[in-house]
């Protein structure tokens, strides 16, 4: 049963290949760039472009569950939603697979739309925040020990292998098909919590200063962000989705163990805070 990840040199994407070689699973990483890819020996490694469909022939040979993501990079990082979602399914369909995790936000793209038309046994994965938006703090940790935010309001963010946990779940057992799963870590934190919970991974205390909205627009600004995107992170920061706050027993109830902590997130990367 080979099982292809798209999104494979993502953050969550990586950690699905990770624990699918665990489990000692034949993998197909899908990337735009197979040659950085950097992932295990025994990962077959194959081309493709989610946003050009017919690229993705080759690489579905053979492939009986697969992990989708829903935008147009290789990661999060690229925030497009993709456009064709139809035809990934339909190639999916066509080439026999069976299984299909798909990571996505709280909008529907094109590619849940066009799983749930299908006869595919499809698993949703909703995630508010994964841990790993924290790296985004590192450089200001390590060069002035301060985080400046925007909006400090409680978060349930989820730690990334627990959502790849979950994924891996959905792709190799039974009983996952036609479920939609909200992932939470076990606690909602609020940004100046969490930066407390770094320092003390670090052993360094860290500053937090909360921004204003005029602030965080001129950093944004400054940042060469649009501006429709930074009155949306405004929006956001000022007026969170009611679900960011609330824990889910979700990842517990799916991989039978309690989901991770920020604690323990904020330890196992300590080295990418320090000077």
């Amino acid at each position: 049963m080979t099982i292809l990840v798209t999104g494979a040199t993502g953050t969550v994407g990586r950690q699905i290949v990770a624990q699918l070689v665990e489990r000692g699973a034949p993998v197909r990483a899908l990337t735009r760039n197979p040659a950085a890819a950097r992932l295990p020996g025994s990962v077959e490694v194959a081309y493709g472009d989610l946003t050009e469909p017919r690229s993705l022939t080759p690489a579905l040979e053979g492939v009986t569950a697969l992990h989708l993501i829903t935008v147009g990079g290789n990661s999060y990082a690229d925030y497009a939603p993709l456009q064709t979602g139809p035809e990934i399914v339909a190639l999916a369909a066509k080439a026999g697979v069976r299984r299909v995790s798909v990571l996505g936000g709280w909008d529907e793209t094109s590619v849940e739309e066009a799983l749930r038309a299908s006869d595919l046994g499809w698993t949703q994965l909703l995630c508010v925040e994964f841990m790993a938006n924290a790296f985004e703090w590192a450089e200001s940790i390590r060069d002035e020990g301060v985080v400046r935010v925007f909006g400090d309001h409680p978060g349930v963010v989820v730690h990334e292998a627990d959502i790849a946990a979950v994924a891996v779940a959905a792709l190799v057992e039974e009983g996952h098909a036609g479920r939609s799963y909200e992932l939470t870590g076990p606690q909602a934190l609020t940004p100046a919590e969490r930066v407390r919970l770094i320092g003390e991974a670090v052993g360094r205390q860290i500053r937090f200063e909360e921004l204003s909205a005029d602030e965080y627009r001129a950093s944004m600004r400054a940042a060469g962000e649009s501006d429709e995107l930074i009155e949306f992170a405004v929006q956001l920061g000022a007026n969170p989705p009611a679900a960011s706050s609330i824990v889910q027993p979700t990842v517990e109830q799916v991989i039978g163990r309690p989901a991770r902590t920020f604690a323990q997130w904020a330890v196992e990367h300590a080295d990418a805070f320090r000077r």
